[in-house]
């Protein structure tokens, strides 16, 4: 089955859609971005008590800083904004696993869509933003950190990013109480011909 069409009340929106650098003022929406988003994915897996954490004063600092005070030239935090509200974001940066190098190695280090957002494009103009960019910057590889069921891994494996086999364990709280398991997939940046 084909997927459904847009929204008739949102196609002006979608007019207007557009993906940029996010600003300090981005931060709040961000934060509200990243928290529906997860509590989206892991309602069932994490407690309420994380979710809400996304949602905080500190996160919304977090995301202020991302936007204003990146740790390098290379990293990135970008907004998919529709209407001009922020529907979504996207942030990239050079890898940091071991096994990879940050020279060459860039990551989609977080991105999500306001879940009542989704399917209007937006993930995919954050994706074609990030990409862009992380081409921009010099990179060959991207990779990406997902767990086994989320909604962004089949979206991401039709768009040609593959499982490299790599596994992690990602321990919210460094006190083995909140983990997620994780796996990570990678797409080469080359332009094609």
């Amino acid at each position: 089955m084909g997927r459904a069409l847009p929204d008739p009340a949102k196609i002006g929106d979608m007019a207007d859609a557009s993906v940029r650098a996010a600003a300090a003022e981005d931060a709040p929406a961000v934060a509200a971005a990243q928290a529906a988003a997860w509590t989206q994915t892991f309602a069932r897996t994490l407690p309420a008590a994380v979710l809400d954490e996304l949602r905080g004063t500190a996160a919304v600092e977090q995301w202020r800083r991302a936007a204003t005070e990146p740790p390098s030239r290379r990293h990135r935090l970008l907004v998919a904004e529709s209407g001009g509200d922020v529907a979504g974001f996207a942030a990239v940066g050079p890898a940091g696993d071991p096994d990879l190098d940050e020279r060459t190695d860039a990551e989609l280090l977080a991105i999500g869509v306001l879940p009542d957002r989704t399917g209007e494009g937006h993930g995919s103009r954050l994706v074609k933003a990030s990409v862009d960019h992380l081409r921009g910057d010099g990179f060959a590889t991207a990779y990406v950190w997902l767990t086994e069921t989320d909604a962004l891994r089949p979206f991401l494996e039709s768009a040609g990013w593959a499982d490299d086999g790599a596994r992690r364990t990602l321990d919210l709280h460094g006190d083995g109480t909140v983990v997620i398991d994780q796996l990570r997939l990678h797409a080469g940046l080359a332009e094609e011909p």
